[in-house]
């Protein structure tokens, strides 16, 4: 159970950890240098972050106290393991979703599917739909079907462990005009009307 909301870098810190653990299982648990490396990668993430290794640092000890990261004694290099699964409580077919969610922000169940193959190889779309229909319908959700964006073909997911995502709202009021859109359209419509009207009447044919 999520005791509060993590802040973007706790999810990155987190994600990246679920995330070399399958992709680089040789170097995990991941030193204090290789985590921060995992955080400032430039490719398959979204935002791309430029965090310092002692932000890197005071966030493990944060993740630490939600029981979510453990250290890992008995080498000269101190190094660091996630977990996620028990800590949150959930599947690790659904783990794998919110990681490649909290690295890459918001995709649809394609591209999940595709995007957690490393970590988890779901048979179809549909499987992937499936566990974020489970995790947005938690008492506490952790996921959420975004509005479907004007032109997308497909809605996107977000995760819900930094809180409520804004661009939810940003979505809806894309997806649905507002009043005054629409009563600004109909009157540029009205207008139109009129002047077909017109030129038809002065050409003496049916509009």
């Amino acid at each position: 159970m999520l005791k509060r909301d993590l802040t973007p870098l706790e999810a990155r810190v987190l994600a990246v950890l679920v995330e070399k653990e399958s992709t680089v299982p040789d170097s995990y648990p991941l030193s204090a240098n290789a985590l921060t490396a995992g955080c400032n990668q430039k490719t398959a993430r979204d935002p791309v972050m430029d965090v310092s290794e002692a932000e890197v640092l005071a966030t493990v000890e944060e993740l630490k106290s939600l029981s979510l990261l453990n250290t890992v004694s008995g080498s000269r290099v101190v190094r660091y393991e996630h977990n996620f699964a028990r800590g949150l409580g959930v599947p690790g077919a659904a783990m794998a979703l919110l990681t490649q969610l909290m690295l890459r922000g918001p995709q649809t169940a394609a591209e999940l599917r595709q995007n957690t193959e490393r970590l988890h190889r779901f048979a179809d779309v549909s499987s992937v739909e499936g566990f974020l229909e489970e995790l947005a319908a938690r008492e506490t959700p952790f996921a959420v079907k975004l509005a479907k964006a004007p032109g997308a073909r497909e809605a996107r997911w977000a995760h819900l462990l930094c809180g409520p995502v804004a661009s939810v709202e940003h979505a809806v009021a894309a997806a649905q005009p507002r009043d005054e859109e629409v009563a600004l359209l109909r009157a540029e419509v009205a207008s139109l009307r009129q002047l077909v009207n017109r030129i038809a009447a002065e050409l003496g044919i049916q509009p």
